[in-house]
């Protein structure tokens, strides 16, 4: 018997739960450790996430996730480039991967919308949120409004000493295809 692949939200909100300033900015974030990072990405090999974030992640890296399968939705599908699928249906792709016998888990990158459609959809299985020390006042929330209820559970706790908390929570909800 496999085990079945995992959508795992790995992000890094302000206190408030902005993943980004108003402008898309990350200015704010820790930069000065690791803070789980390596060996969390060492454990997936597909990245989804949505348009905008896309869009942020290639003014801190020209060519990010290299050696993973990417996929971003967008409204304006069809482009291919190098490993990154722009693809539209988030649901019906993110269900395909985790229903994929081979491979290691998947992580959310994020944008908000899309970890919104996600989290109701039931396919967020684990959510790993380090929160900075820091409150932004506006940005772009983690999560849009209207979302429905998730029950999780606390797996690990992780606080550093510069403020830094980070959480993992089990989703009790998930759907498990």
């Amino acid at each position: 018997m496999h085990m079945q692949r995992k959508v795992k939200l790995f992000i890094a909100p302000s206190l408030d739960c902005y993943i980004a300033r108003s402008d898309g900015s990350v200015d704010w974030l820790f930069t000065d450790g690791d803070y789980g990072y390596a060996k969390f990405y060492d454990s997936i090999d597909t990245v989804i996430m949505g348009r905008e974030t896309y869009e942020t992640v290639l003014k801190l890296e020209e060519h990010p996730y290299k050696d993973k399968k990417c996929y971003v939705f967008t409204r304006n599908p069809g482009e291919k480039y190098r490993n990154v699928e722009f693809v539209s249906d988030v649901v019906g792709v993110t269900e395909s991967l985790v229903r994929s016998t081979e491979g290691k888990d998947i992580w959310l990158e994020g944008g908000g919308e899309i970890n919104s459609i996600l989290l109701d959809a039931g396919l967020i299985h684990e959510i790993i949120v380090s929160v900075h020390p820091i409150i932004l006042g506006s940005g772009i929330p983690m999560f849009n409004n209207g979302i429905k209820q998730a029950d999780m559970k606390l797996v690990d706790l992780v606080r550093y000493d510069n403020g830094l908390v980070q959480m993992h929570y089990q989703l009790l909800d998930a759907l498990l295809i």
